[in-house]
């Protein structure tokens, strides 16, 4: 025997519908009951047609189907499994319909024996909860509380976080909680889970104001991390969480879920209260992703605009906000507010490549770089004080591209496949140079080759597990850089890092250097003197005398 739940305050009467039987429901201050015995269920509302229950656990039919009821009595084996924390992880992002050829949890196992040998310390998966269709990037999501059914469902997700825990991976998962997709959302015909009082890029917004609302995401959070052994949650887009309550939903999120899993949130603000005050552990910082990019590729355009220096670039390493409330020229306005001195580095997630980065740009290609300046991006995240990421095939050279992808029917899938060429004709290219989104050969073109370039590869396992060697605090490093002639030094505890961006030959000033940890292209030292070739770094301890310097 089952007991059904149901928040539906805005019908007079609701009917279960188990396995085409219809149950009468009992309700109080919008609250339904009912029991029964069966497996595929729906909820009528007032003799209306039957819907997919708003907290299912299960859609195996897709998002406009009937619900399953769901055992979780799942087999698990990670006892004794500890939680990767936060400061301690090197993340590494992916896709699981584009990381094999299979596009299943199960076939995404297979694979965890190469992350191991990496050397990153946790998964991040792009948003996995139920979506319209049978492939996307899952930002579209309807039925948060349900797995994707094409990936393998709950219980594939649970085997798969179950393998990666054995492989001593942890796992997170992106979630999105500012809106809901366009097809299959069945919840505003259930309550006022939206709000014309605020309005997002999506639409109206999610309705903070209203406490089930708010318990639904809290719900939502706990259940990742129990359920689902989740180590953490990446949470998507977070300016888009309008609240006026006195105290913000994601601060109370934070206080519920506690040591369960850690929280890092996505923020266009530039606002440490987002840390400070929303008490999230860690925050995506795309500034210092911007500011290596401009730098590395020479592009300009857009929000690209206001980065590019070498100046910009280390004011990102020393204070991981460019815009901190200096003016930005693609806001037309002052931007962002300084990070506090005692917010320590790892607090910031940082990258040179993740799933919006190359995702969102028109052909979905990845930083075309030069095999030095991808070594040196590669070495300015890895090494630094912040939190790396990598995003899938980074690190072997992947050049397959990642473009965005859907699979809606009729009017709404004409819609996004002619928005997505609209969006990008405005910036000068042409129809049928974007990929269609509605078709499945951009899925094809997008998934993982495995190509791999075992020379790059070997370079970032080595980066890895140098990292660990590499102490001091992000306020403690000392960084030199000449504009001009477009080099900069990065001294960390007793190591120093030096890169040489420019296409020539640079001398550098030098404290005394010891045995150096890792190198690419050309270099020499003479007597305090860095000479780096073109495009090319060094990472060396420092001799005795600069540590006794350093230590004094």
């Amino acid at each position: 025997m089952t007991t059904f739940e149901l928040w539906a305050p805005r019908a007079s009467t609701v009917d279960l519908v188990l396995d085409g039987v219809r149950i009468p429901m009992s309700g109080e201050a919008g609250h339904w009951t009912a029991t029964g015995v069966g497996r595929d269920y729906g909820f009528s509302l007032d003799d209306g047609p039957v819907l997919p229950d708003p907290r299912s656990r299960w859609q195996p039919e897709g998002v406009h189907g009937l619900s399953r009821v769901y055992d979780d009595s799942f087999a698990w084996t990670d006892h004794g499994w500890t939680q990767r924390s936060l400061a301690d992880s090197i993340l590494y992002e992916l896709h699981v319909g584009t990381f094999t050829a299979g596009g299943t949890f199960d076939s995404a196992i297979e694979r965890l024996p190469h992350l191991v040998e990496l050397g990153v310390t946790t998964i991040e998966l792009m948003p996995c909860n139920a979506f319209d269709g049978r492939v996307g990037w899952g930002y579209d999501g309807v039925c948060w509380f349900a797995v994707h059914e094409p990936y393998g469902g709950p219980d594939g997700l649970k085997r798969f976080v179950d393998a990666a825990h054995r492989h001593g991976l942890g796992v997170a998962m992106d979630v999105v909680w500012n809106h809901f997709g366009p097809s299959g959302n069945y919840l505003p015909q259930f309550g006022p889970y939206l709000t014309d009082a605020h309005h997002t890029p999506w639409g109206a917004a999610v309705n903070l104001g209203e406490p089930e609302v708010r318990r639904y995401l809290l719900d939502n959070a706990l259940m990742w991390l129990q359920s689902f052994h989740l180590d953490g949650l990446r949470l998507d887009a977070v300016h888009a969480l309008l609240d006026d309550s006195p105290t913000h939903v994601l601060r109370e999120i934070a206080y519920a879920v506690g040591d369960l899993g850690w929280l890092v949130a996505e923020s266009d603000l530039n606002d440490p209260a987002v840390l400070t005050e929303w008490q999230m552990d860690g925050q995506w910082c795309d500034d210092v992703h911007h500011a290596l990019f401009a730098l590395l590729t020479g592009e300009r355009d857009g929000y690209y605009g206001d980065f590019g220096s070498v100046a910009t670039l280390v004011k990102a390493l020393t204070g991981a906000f460019v815009h901190d409330g200096t003016w930005s020229s693609f806001r037309g306005r002052p931007h962002g507010a300084p990070v506090p001195c005692d917010v320590p580095g790892w607090r910031f997630v940082v990258y040179l490549q993740d799933h919006d980065q190359v995702g969102n740009r028109a052909l979905g290609d990845r930083p075309a770089l030069s095999p030095g300046l991808e070594r040196i991006g590669a070495a300015l995240v890895l090494l630094g004080p912040f939190t790396p990421m990598l995003f899938m095939g980074q690190e072997y050279g992947e050049r397959a591209p990642f473009q965005f992808f859907s699979d809606h029917a009729g009017e709404l899938g004409e819609a996004v496949r002619r928005g997505r060429r609209e969006e990008f004709a405005s910036h000068g290219w042409a129809t049928d140079e974007v990929p269609d989104p509605q078709d499945p050969a951009t899925v094809v073109a997008s998934t993982l080759t495995w190509d791999i370039d075992q020379e790059l590869l070997d370079f970032y396992r080595t980066l890895i597990a140098l990292r660990g060697q590499l102490t001091g605090s992000w306020r403690d490093q000392e960084v030199r850089f000449d504009e001009q002639e477009r080099w900069l030094t990065v001294r960390r505890g007793q190591v120093l890092l030096a890169c040489n961006v420019s296409g020539e030959r640079r001398v550098i000033t030098v404290p005394p250097l010891g045995q150096p940890l890792l190198d690419s292209g050309i270099w020499s030292l003479d007597e305090g003197v860095l000479t780096l070739g073109p495009e090319s770094l060094l990472l060396v301890e420092l001799a005795q005398a600069a540590e006794d310097e350093l230590m004094a």
